[in-house]
């Protein structure tokens, strides 16, 4: 199997406000998001790629236009705005646009990563 991915980066604010009132991120926050997805094939194409990263430039406008610097809260109509919850949104996203995705990892913070992969 070949594996490819690419990084994307915005920045956005959210608040989970189902959590009690004393932790941190019931509080409004903001994060400088990490978005990693991941493409796989079993062969490559007549290029000699599972798909030319050029390919992939519709979802970084995706999300420079609906993310990044918005309050994701307002973005989903809902509080359950969580890392998990992102990476299964671009997961969706990206494997009706780019049927070879095998994954999605979310980071919040440099130390913290969420993934969706069925």
């Amino acid at each position: 199997m070949f594996r490819i991915s690419k990084e994307f980066h915005f920045s956005a604010s959210h608040q989970l406000t189902s959590l009690p009132a004393d932790h941190q991120c019931a509080r409004l926050h903001g994060h400088n998001y990490v978005v990693v997805v991941e493409l796989a094939a079993k062969e490559l194409n007549e290029h000699g790629f599972v798909r030319d990263y050029h390919e992939l430039s519709p979802l970084k406008r995706y999300i420079d236009e609906s993310f990044d610097h918005r309050h994701l809260n307002d973005v989903f109509g809902h509080d359950r705005v969580t890392a998990e919850c992102l990476a299964r949104h671009f997961y969706d996203w990206c494997k009706t646009h780019l049927p070879e995705t095998a994954s999605v990892k979310v980071s919040e913070t440099p130390k913290t990563w969420a993934e969706y992969r069925p």
